[in-house]
C-alpha cells in the first residue's frame, strides 16, 4: 500500500487514478517541556536524565495527602510562550484533572487545563518554499495554549518486563493546539520546526527533540470528493512524534493509508467513514508505518473536573507585562527588519536569525558600521566559523560586535585589503584587541596614497623594460603583470585598485 500511494506524499491536493479527489487536513498538538528550576507543582529538580526515580517526592508521585502548588516560573514561562505565539493571556485561569489510567501516570489523572486555559487563540506564520524557489506565506491559527504536567516514562525490557521511571512525572509542559489549518505533511513538519525556533528564541525551552522536550501529536484525516458527495475519513491521532522527519513521514503514510481504506470500501459502506471513531495511532519509524493503539468514543472519556487542590489563578496586567518583556522582538520580525533595513538576502537573514544571541550580536555590529551587508558576510563566514571551531557561541568568542564593525569600516575606507582584514581578525581573536590597534601594531594598513604608489610603480617599470615594451606593442595583459609586481614589491600592502590605476597612468605617460 505504501508503494501504491507514494505518489501522494507531500501533496496538499491530489487526484488518485480512480478519479477520487481529496485534500489532507492536519491539526497538531505540540507538547513543550519548559525550562524551569523545579517541576510544575513541587520542588523536585526539573532536569533530564539521571538514575531512575531519584527526583521524585510525594507530590509528583501522587501519594495520599500531598498538595500540589503551581510554581510561579511555570505559569510565567507558559505566558511567555503564549505571547510569543501571538496568543491572548487569560485574566483568570484554572487547573483541571484529566483522568486516564497508564502505568506511568502515578495519580491516575493528569493535572492540566480544560475549561479556562492560560492562553486562547494565537497564530504562527510559515514561509513555505515553492518548487521555483519562491515562497508563500501561510498562517496557522492556534486554538489554545495551556499548562499541564508530564507523565512518567515506561521502560520496556527485552524479557517482556516493563519498568517505570517517575523522574519525568510532574515536569512542566505547555500544550499548543492548532486549528486544522495544515494541508500537507511538509507543512506540519515546518510548523513544528517554527514553534520550536520561536520558543527556543524566547528561552522557555531547550527544544531538545532527542530528550523529548518537544513532542507532537498529529491529527490527520482526508476530505474526499467521490460519487458526487463529500466524505471525511475518521481522524487518526498519531502520538508522540519527536522529530520533524517523523511528523512528515507519519502524516504522509497515514494519509496514504486512509485513502487506501476509503478506496477499498464498497460505496454502500462509505457512510461509516464520516461517523467513524477517532483513532489513536503510534508511529513505527523502523517499518515506516502507523500502528493502531486505541479508539476514542468521545471527549468525555477523560472525565475532566476542576482540580480541587489548586485555586483558580488571577493573572494581573503587571504579570502579563513582565512576560511580554521577556518575549521581545521575534525571529520573523527581526528577519524582515534585517532584509528591509540592512538590505540582506532572505538566506543571510535566515542564517543570522537562527539564534537570538547571534541575531542580536549581528544587529549591534550592523548598527555601528558603514556596510551592514559586509558585516553580515563577515559574521556568517568568519565569526561563525571561529565560533564553530571553538565549539562556543558568539557571545563567548572573546570579541564583540564592535570588532566586526570596526573591521568593516576599515575595509570601507580601503585602510586594509581583504587579506589584511582576515589577518587582523585572527589577531583580534587571539588577543581581544580592537582591529585598528592590531592594524597599526602590525603595519597592516594598505598603501593608498598616490606618492608612495607612484614611486613603487616607477621602480617596477624601470626594472621590467621588456614588459613595458610588450605593453607598447599591444599586449595589454602586460599591465596586469606589472600590477602584480607592484603588489609584490609592496608586500601586499598596496591597494590593488590604486596600484592598477597607477600602472595604467604611468604607462600612458611613456
Amino acid at each position: 500500500m505504501g508503494e501504491e500511494f507514494s505518489r501522494l506524499r507531500g501533496s496538499n491536493k491530489g487526484l488518485a487514478e480512480s478519479g477520487i479527489s481529496f485534500e489532507i487536513v492536519i491539526g497538531c498538538e505540540i507538547h513543550v517541556a519548559l525550562l524551569t528550576p523545579t517541576k510544575a507543582f513541587c520542588a523536585c529538580e526539573n532536569r533530564h536524565g539521571g538514575a531512575p526515580n531519584t527526583r521524585v517526592c510525594p507530590v509528583c508521585l501522587g501519594l495520599p495527602g500531598a498538595m500540589p502548588v503551581p510554581a510561579r516560573e511555570f505559569v510565567e514561562r507558559g505566558a511567555v510562550a503564549g505571547l510569543a505565539l501571538n496568543g491572548r493571556i487569560a485574566s483568570l485561569t484554572r487547573f483541571d484533572r484529566k483522568h486516564f489510567f497508564y502505568p506511568d501516570l502515578p495519580k491516575g489523572y493528569q493535572i492540566t487545563q480544560a475549561e479556562l486555559p492560560l492562553c486562547a487563540g494565537g497564530f504562527v506564520d510559515l514561509e513555505i518554499p515553492g518548487d521555483s524557489g519562491a515562497s508563500r506565506s501561510k498562517r496557522v491559527r492556534l486554538e489554545r495554549i495551556h499548562l499541564e504536567e508530564d507523565a512518567g516514562k515506561s521502560l520496556h525490557g527485552n524479557a517482556g518486563a516493563t519498568l517505570v521511571d517517575f523522574n519525568r512525572a510532574g515536569v512542566p509542559l505547555v500544550e499548543i493546539v492548532t486549528k486544522p489549518d495544515l494541508r500537507s505533511p511538509e507543512e506540519a513538519a515546518l510548523f513544528m520546526r517554527e514553534v520550536r525556533d520561536v520558543l527556543r528564541w524566547v528561552g522557555v525551552t531547550d527544544g531538545n527533540l532527542e530528550e523529548g522536550s518537544l513532542r507532537c501529536d498529529a491529527n490527520v484525516n482526508l476530505i474526499i470528493l467521490a460519487d458526487g458527495a463529500e466524505w471525511r475519513t475518521p481522524i487518526s491521532e498519531i502520538k508522540n512524534l519527536n522529530s520533524f522527519r517523523a511528523v512528515r513521514d507519519a502524516c504522509a503514510y497515514e494519509a496514504d493509508r486512509q485513502l487506501a481504506e476509503f478506496q477499498g470500501a464498497a460505496p454502500a459502506s462509505r457512510a461509516g467513514f464520516s461517523a467513524g471513531f477517532k483513532r489513536t495511532m503510534g508511529w513505527n519509524p523502523d517499518r515506516g508505518v502507523t500502528v493502531p493503539q486505541r479508539e476514542k468514543n468521545s471527549f468525555v472519556d477523560y472525565r475532566f473536573a476542576p482540580e480541587p487542590d489548586i485555586l483558580p489563578i488571577r493573572i494581573s496586567d503587571t504579570f502579563i507585562a513582565r512576560a511580554s518583556s521577556r518575549v521581545g522582538e521575534l525571529p520573523g520580525g527581526m528577519r524582515r527588519r534585517f532584509m528591509e533595513t540592512y538590505g540582506l538576502s532572505r538566506s543571510d537573514a535566515t542564517v543570522l536569525t537562527a539564534d537570538r544571541v547571534l541575531a542580536e550580536w549581528y544587529d549591534r555590529a550592523a548598527r555601528s558600521c558603514a556596510d551592514p551587508r559586509k558585516a553580515a558576510s563577515w559574521v556568517i563566514t568568519e565569526v561563525l566559523a571561529a565560533a564553530n571551531a571553538r565549539s562556543v557561541s558568539v557571545a563567548r568568542l572573546g570579541i564583540g560586535p564592535e570588532h566586526v564593525a570596526e573591521l568593516v569600516n576599515a575595509l570601507a575606507v580601503n585602510l586594509v585589503s581583504g587579506a589584511q582584514a582576515k589577518e587582523a581578525f585572527a589577531e583580534c581573536l587571539k588577543t581581544g584587541k580592537m582591529p585598528r590597534a592590531v592594524i597599526e601594531e602590525r603595519g597592516l594598513s594598505q598603501m593608498s596614497d598616490p606618492e608612495s604608489l607612484y614611486a613603487l610603480v616607477e621602480a617596477v617599470l624601470r626594472e621590467n623594460g621588456e614588459a613595458v615594451a610588450a605593453w607598447k606593442n599591444g599586449k595589454t595583459n602586460a599591465a596586469a603583470w606589472l600590477t602584480g609586481q607592484v603588489m609584490k614589491r609592496s608586500g601586499g600592502r598596496a591597494n590593488p585598485r590604486a596600484a592598477a590605476d597607477g600602472v595604467q597612468k604611468k604607462l600612458a605617460e611613456l
